[in-house]
């Protein structure tokens, strides 16, 4: 019930339609039903329970004990004049009621500032498990709308091969085309379809991945599609410095990393703990009737208060081995803190570069499908006028719709790049989902 306080707000501000689904009603369906987060907010739940299991031992420990017993014996009492044994058949118990308080215990404040990172931990993994929701969430989403958009060039690419087609068709009926031509066109339109199908099945598949997220059926007539006036916005901070600090700093896999760091600190403080003494204040209250064979038809009313101290002093070795093997533990946590502190610089690099670079590429994937265009109707009058033969023609159609794929390609990985990059620096959030909405067309 706490977990879902969290997403509250955010329910009720993302309200969404049955047919137009922004990446906003997504989002807030994906709050509802994805699997993975809520599997991750069981995670955090359960994990910050080890802050109250940690502090439990450094605070009072109040216990009580019953026992109540029919005992059946026989005594034998020897002397000089002769033994003699008497039967005994008599019930016996005894009640104590124990209040006891560490004094010193460096094993139990190591184990409460483990559970501390323990908690720290699994906070910092649930924030980065919601990050990574969004990045899911958008991945699906644009590979749907960018397989629609493949479809959408396969079968106007697969239309203009028909018409070519048939054109040579005529003109081979009419004596001006030749076999070759029209063998061509065939092939061409062949793989037109065969891409047309690749496509068809991309969009299923993406399609199938984003209901897993949302955890409702949606049609790619659903969504929003995505503007025709791209823009790319200028990358803030401009420096990669200054997101590498961001991620240094806010990277919720990396500061999940130190608290484990942390907490297997802890966990070698707690095995040297076997080495020290401990000591704790204790009160009771005891009630004991015939409880042995000494106190027989005897009750005793005991109120004791005092310190226990304990000492360790030899257990085989097994405490020097467990300082030993946690201190391996903690090295090998910190050499995985370092590779996926390198990791992460690499991939946030890769991302600031493709953002960095999108505005030129965008920008010269636009002009070179201004200049397929061109060049397919140029090379159609070339035909005409006897300069340029009927490949040529496939191939300016062929240039076209691979500028036209390229284009939206890059649309696409810029965006999704814009994204990993706010999530490897730790910085994204449920509101710049509002900032990618403005590239895709909102219900009217």
């Amino acid at each position: 019930m706490r977990s879902l306080l969290i997403f509250g707000p955010l329910l009720m501000g993302l309200s969404y339609s049955a047919h137009a689904l922004d990446l906003g009603d997504a989002y807030a369906l994906a709050l509802r039903n994805d699997p993975t987060l809520h599997a991750a907010i069981a995670e955090r739940d359960a994990g910050v329970e080890n802050l109250t299991i940690g502090r439990a031992r450094l605070l009072p420990n109040l216990s009580y004990r019953y026992n109540r017993a029919r005992n059946d014996s026989e005594v034998t009492q020897y002397s000089p004049l002769g033994d003699s044994t008497v039967q005994r058949d008599y019930r016996s118990y005894s009640s104590t009621l124990t209040l006891q308080q560490p004094l010193f215990d460096y094993a139990a404040w190591s184990e409460y500032r483990r559970g501390v990172a323990q908690a720290a931990l699994a906070d910092e993994r649930f924030r980065g498990r919601s990050q990574e929701l969004v990045v899911r969430l958008f991945g699906a989403y644009s590979e749907a709308l960018f397989a629609n958009e493949q479809i959408a060039l396969a079968q106007a690419q697969r239309r203009t091969y028909a018409e070519q087609l048939t054109l040579n068709q005529r003109l081979l009926k009419g004596g001006e085309g030749t076999r070759t031509d029209l063998l061509e066109t065939r092939a061409r339109l062949e793989l037109a379809q065969a891409q047309e199908i690749e496509a068809g099945d991309n969009l299923d598949a993406a399609l199938r991945a984003l209901e897993a997220i949302i955890g409702e059926a949606v049609l790619v007539e659903d969504l929003a599609p995505m503007l025709g006036d791209f823009r790319v916005q200028p990358l803030l901070p401009t420096r990669f410095e200054q997101w590498r600090d961001l991620a240094v700093a806010h990277n919720a896999e990396l500061a999940s990393q130190r608290h484990a760091l942390d907490a297997a600190d802890q966990t070698v403080e707690q095995q040297r703990a076997g080495h020290l003494p401990s000591l704790s204040a204790y009160a009771s209250k005891g009630i004991s009737s015939s409880s042995s064979e000494s106190t027989y038809n005897q009750r005793y009313d005991t109120d004791s208060i005092g310190l226990q101290l304990s000492v360790p002093l030899f257990a085989g070795g097994g405490v020097s081995a467990s300082v030993r093997q946690a201190k391996a533990q903690r090295a090998a946590l910190g050499y995985e803190l370092d590779a996926q502190l390198r990791d992460t610089v690499n991939q946030l690099r890769k991302q600031f570069n493709l953002c960095a670079s999108s505005t030129a590429k965008i920008r010269a994937y636009g002009l070179a499908v201004n200049a397929a265009a061109a060049l397919v109707e140029a090379t159609r009058k070339s035909v005409q006028g006897g300069e340029r033969v009927n490949l040529d023609v496939l191939d300016a159609e062929q240039q076209l719709y691979g500028a036209r794929r390229d284009l939206a390609q890059a649309r696409h990985d810029y965006l999704r790049a814009w994204v990993q990059l706010r999530y490897l620096a730790g910085v994204l959030d449920a509101g710049d989902l509002s900032a990618l909405n403005r590239y895709f067309a909102g219900p009217a």
